[in-house]
């Protein structure tokens, strides 16, 4: 019985995607989806959104490098939007969506599904230029949201005023397990926001940043939150970057996000970490 169907790199466009959502009605053993790297535009995405609805057995469904725009987003959000435990119009549980030039817009349309949704468990929406206010209304959602465990917003041109606004959703989200903000042009400022987050946050969070943009970040900052778990910025002996690492409470480290691991590591070994204190 087949119940992964890796379709990639195969030249669908949305004709092909209309016909393969009209098979997917009838289906009920398909359990992953992967139609990336095609040419589905907000049409195909129509298709997949409509057969979403009564397809109840399909919980992941990869998207990603196509070119569904912030209407493909609209079409796909709307079937989110209504899909609770007690209306299961599906069960789409992770939703891999990078590289689809939703902006900003399509980002708004995902903040309205995640305020109803409470089945989706992971989302990437990475490579979308989603710009400041993009993450805004995402930030918007997290506050409220009680199901989401993964965001990937890599590559998403967020900066400081992103990083902000999901900065203050943090304080309040309490399901948040993973959160890649990488290479979005974060400074000083929305790094700063960031580990203020981290010390109110009531989970242990992973947190993947390339703070390349961080320029005048010379001491180490170490905050703990209510989860036990300490965040630190860490700058190499030579100035040259900067790392945002985690480390448990006895010192030990256990995430890295950073461009260069290898380096951070070395430089860890010697790193004194204390508790952060008001």
């Amino acid at each position: 019985t087949l119940t992964i169907l890796n379709l990639r790199f195969t030249k669908i466009g949305d004709v092909e995607a209309q016909s393969l959502a009209e098979a997917l009605q009838y289906n009920t053993t398909l359990t992953e989806l992967d139609l990336s790297s095609n040419q589905i535009s907000e049409v195909g995405a129509q298709y997949l959104s409509d057969v979403l609805q009564h397809n109840t057995t399909l919980p992941t469904l990869h998207i990603s490098n196509n070119q569904i725009g912030h209407m493909g987003a609209k079409h796909l959000g709307d079937v989110l939007q209504h899909n609770t435990v007690t209306l299961m119009l599906s069960t789409l549980t992770t939703l891999i969506l990078y590289d689809n030039q939703i902006g900003n817009v399509g980002a708004q349309y995902f903040r309205d599904a995640l305020l109803q949704n409470t089945t989706l468990i992971t989302l990437n929406i990475s490579q979308n230029e989603i710009g400041c206010m993009g993450a805004e209304y995402l930030g918007d959602a997290l506050q409220h949201n009680t199901t989401l465990t993964t965001l990937n917003l890599r590559v998403s041109q967020i900066r400081d005023a992103g990083a902000q606004s999901l900065a203050d959703a943090l304080q309040h989200n309490t399901t948040l397990t993973k959160l890649d903000l990488s290479q979005n042009g974060i400074g000083n400022v929305g790094a700063q926001c960031l580990g203020n987050a981290l010390k109110y946050n009531t989970v242990t969070l992973i947190l993947s940043l390339s703070i390349s943009h961080v320029k005048n970040l010379t001491s180490l900052t170490c905050r703990q939150n209510h989860a036990g778990i300490y965040y630190i910025y860490l700058n190499s002996s030579d100035h040259s970057y900067y790392e945002l690492i985690s480390l448990n409470s006895e010192g030990s480290v256990i995430i890295l996000g950073s461009d260069q691991q290898s380096a951070a590591a070395s430089t860890t070994k010697s790193a004194v970490v204390q508790p952060y204190s008001d």
